[in-house]
């Protein structure tokens, strides 16, 4: 199974986020667009696990007892660099609390087996990939300018700076994702409250 931990985002917000993309999608064509009803911020990739892993994760993170937090989404950009954009993604801006969070459960989980970050934490709503090639935000040696986005991008740069709203973030989820040849399918596997 391949799991993953997020936020879930407020509905009001999900809704704004749906209008932008109605208003953008047709300025990158060929890039895979994010269902507006599977946005999340990931807080912890796990990757494949057997089923057997599920129940001590979700005790794990049953024990944790970390403080709610404000999140803003604003902005948007693309990874791992405008000229050689692979991924577009909105901006997500909140107070240390996030990152501490995210920290929490990676330290929580990581004697589970579960390898931790080793890159920092940097929340985002991934809202398209690019098509064909690698999908990675990641910068990699063999990285080209991309021109999927380009058409996007220009019509970006006339746009003044998004907003999408804020929310509190009261609880973060355990997820299940599927993959298939229609997109990923995500699959709430158990909720966890933040105080």
């Amino acid at each position: 199974m391949r799991l993953f931990i997020a936020l879930d985002i407020d509905d009001a917000i999900r809704k704004r986020i749906e209008r932008f993309i109605e208003g953008v999608a047709g300025f990158a064509p060929d890039a895979r667009w994010a269902k507006p009803e599977a946005l999340h911020v990931t807080l912890k990739f796990i990757g494949e696990q057997s089923e057997g892993a599920i129940e001590p994760i979700k005790e794990a993170l049953s024990n944790l007892r970390e403080r709610t937090t404000e999140i803003n989404f604003r902005g948007y950009g693309f990874f791992p660099t405008p000229k050689s954009a692979r991924v577009f993604w909105i901006g997500v801006e909140a107070d240390s609390q996030l990152a501490a969070v995210a920290s929490a459960i990676d330290a929580t989980i990581a004697p589970l087996g579960i390898e931790k970050e080793a890159r920092s934490f940097s929340p985002h709503l991934t809202l398209a990939r690019s098509s064909g090639g690698s999908t990675s935000p990641r910068r990699n040696p063999t990285d080209s300018p991309n021109r999927n986005f380009h058409r996007l991008q220009e019509k970006l740069a006339a746009l003044p700076a998004a907003e999408f709203g804020n929310m509190t973030a009261r609880e973060f989820f355990l997820y299940q994702s599927q993959l298939s040849p229609k997109g990923s399918k995500y699959t709430k596997l158990a909720a966890f409250e933040l105080k």
